[in-house]
């Protein structure tokens, strides 16, 4: 639930990286800033929405041409400063998250698959409620038996999405052992992934497919890791196979945090080799904080690579960042993982 970056095939971490925080990569400071560079175009697409701004761009990290990454890192996110939650409600914003991911872990077990989906949304309001972040959602319709795709920017991602329509996550395995988180994920169905090379891609598609067949609701950031929120990442098309194969709807999903006066929250980025428990507290210190939520209607394409394009493109045109349009791939196993 690839929060945690509980995306699809997060970013590859290194050897000996600790499982709560997220590998090193190349400082937006070391080659060009969040705000620096233009993305490229957008591919076209149905929608009458107004054509995009200019939005900002990270440059391609080096290093493997399949594995999904990111060049954030925390200096990408605001200085420590400015209004802040005081101590006692910062205390208080912290149990209550826990009390929230307890009961539905405690709980969930007991139901059935509907109840339990009842019990996982609610649970999920209560957690953002808990650490002050209001949650907004516009647009409409079922997505049950849908594969949903969102952009990521925050572990908030994933309470955001269950507030709205719990859905089986695709996270990478790691996340399995996250306390209270990984045993969410468990009881929700979390489809986990091993990032760790493409062999296990073909069974990965494949239970999402038949996950899909089922009636299940899929959740998939396919993103593939977190960005700050000022650049987005390339919306990889190996998850969008799964609904090729099944049959099923791509219902595209655009986050979105902002402060209490409407201006984009990057404190809300769970980014580089940012720890969860630093992510965390740099939320519930954020007086107030508000989640966007806009559930965008069904894309429809001919295949992986023209689905993936126009979600990217939907979410991109309620963001206001772009998602850049992958480069043409090297070889077969590549073609795979994109």
């Amino acid at each position: 639930m690839n929060p945690p970056r509980t995306a699809l095939m997060h970013r590859a971490d290194g050897p000996g990286r600790p499982a709560l925080s997220h590998s090193a990569a190349l400082p937006c400071s070391a080659a060009l800033p969040c705000s620096a560079a233009p993305t490229g175009p957008v591919p076209p697409t149905r929608s009458t929405a107004s054509p995009l701004p200019a939005a900002p761009a990270h440059p391609t990290l080096p290093g493997s041409g399949w594995a999904p990454g990111s060049p954030c890192t925390p200096g990408c996110l605001p200085p420590e400063g400015g209004p802040r939650a005081g101590r006692l409600r910062v205390a208080l914003r912290l149990a209550g998250l826990v009390g929230a991911l307890l009961a539905a872990v405690a709980v969930a077990r007991f139901f059935a698959a509907a109840r339990r989906d009842r019990w996982v949304r609610a649970c999920s309001g209560a957690a953002l409620r808990a650490v002050g972040v209001e949650l907004r959602v516009t647009g409409a319709g079922e997505l049950g038996g849908a594969l949903v795709v969102a952009n990521h920017v925050s572990w908030l991602d994933v309470l955001a999405l269950g507030a709205v329509h719990p859905a089986r996550m695709l996270a990478k395995r790691e996340v399995r052992g996250w306390p209270l988180i990984g045993g969410l994920a468990e009881r929700t169905g979390a489809l986990f992934v091993d990032r760790a090379g493409l062999r296990a891609l073909p069974v990965t598609v494949a239970a999402t497919a038949d996950a899909l067949r089922g009636g299940a609701t899929v959740g998939v950031f396919p993103e593939g890791t977190t960005w700050c929120g000022s650049a987005a990442g390339t919306f990889r098309r190996a998850a969008f196979q799964a609904a090729v194969d099944a049959g099923a709807p791509v219902r595209p999903v655009a986050i979105a945090f902002r402060l209490a006066d409407g201006t984009p929250a990057r404190a809300a980025a769970f980014v580089g080799d940012q720890s969860l428990l630093d992510s965390l507290l740099r939320i519930v210190r954020l007086p107030r904080l508000r989640c966007e939520v806009t559930v965008l209607p069904a894309v429809t394409g001919a295949d992986r690579r023209e689905l993936a394009a126009r979600a990217a493109a939907a979410v991109g045109a309620v963001t206001g960042v772009a998602h850049p349009v992958p480069a043409p791939v090297a070889s077969a196993r590549e073609s795979a993982a994109a």
